[in-house]
């Protein structure tokens, strides 16, 4: 078969067409394996979605969330930061900031966010990431990459508790000037439809940039803690974030 007709017919058969990607014609729906908590002959209803958690201590003991991830009386609100250079919008959803096999020192982040005038867990709140590699190049460092290539980044969604986490590795400081580093840093965009918008930065404790850098906040810098598992090592550090009511 020539290359064109070979081409032809794949496409064909993929869907593929001038327009874009449809779905084939003869395409059949997926099956079902059975009823979401279903096990044999053991059906149960799916458990309702709860309301927003409220911060009681009687909530709070129901939850077992450690002391150190409980905010504070007086809970302050997580202080803006640059946006920078280097976001991109449209990034896909999911729980691994980088690709496979990227170097550097692995790290897990987690953290809840809070709303300030209810003091409840704000669940499905969207969380913009974007980070430097370990040599502090962001993926769009020199050239603007391919549309649908998004390299140390990525978007999460806070859970009903109004969890998150994230794996990634540990950022490299980056020179802005002759005399001017910017200190390792994660990027966030908080957004959630009761509050308002967040532009902020992670950084770590002990970063010897840190001095230098005009743009650093003293309540964004978190400890990080090793872990160590069969196959090694890595980090892992709590974020909290507590947003403005709109």
């Amino acid at each position: 078969m020539p290359d064109l007709s070979r081409r032809r017919f794949l496409d064909a058969g993929l869907g593929i067409t001038a327009g874009g990607l449809l779905l084939p014609s003869l395409a059949i729906a997926t099956e079902t394996s059975g009823d979401l908590g279903s096990y044999g002959n053991f059906v149960t209803q799916t458990p309702p979605q709860p309301a927003p958690t409220e911060l009681t201590a009687t909530r709070l003991r129901e939850l077992a969330i450690p002391a150190a991830q409980q905010p504070a009386a007086n809970a302050r609100l997580t202080e803006v930061n640059i946006l920078g250079p280097y976001h991109r919008p449209n990034v896909p959803f999911r729980a691994k900031i980088t690709p496979p096999l990227e170097p550097g020192t692995v790290m897990v982040i987690k953290g809840r966010v809070w709303g300030q005038n209810t003091r409840r867990a704000l669940a499905n709140t969207i969380i913009d990431i974007w980070q430097a590699n370990a040599q502090g190049r962001y993926d769009n460092d020199d050239q603007p990459p391919a549309a649908n290539l998004f390299v140390n980044r990525a978007r999460i969604m806070t859970d009903e508790n109004g969890y998150y986490e994230y794996e990634t590795i540990h950022p490299g400081p980056y020179q802005i000037g002759p005399r001017a580093w910017r200190p390792a840093h994660i990027h966030y965009w908080v957004r959630h439809a009761d509050y308002r918008p967040l532009v902020t930065q992670l950084y770590f404790r002990g970063d010897m940039h840190q001095r230098e850098d005009q743009f650093i906040r003293p309540s964004l810098i978190i400890d990080l803690r090793e872990v160590r598992i069969p196959t090694g090592t890595y980090k892992t550090g709590v974020f909290d974030i507590v947003l403005a009511p709109r």
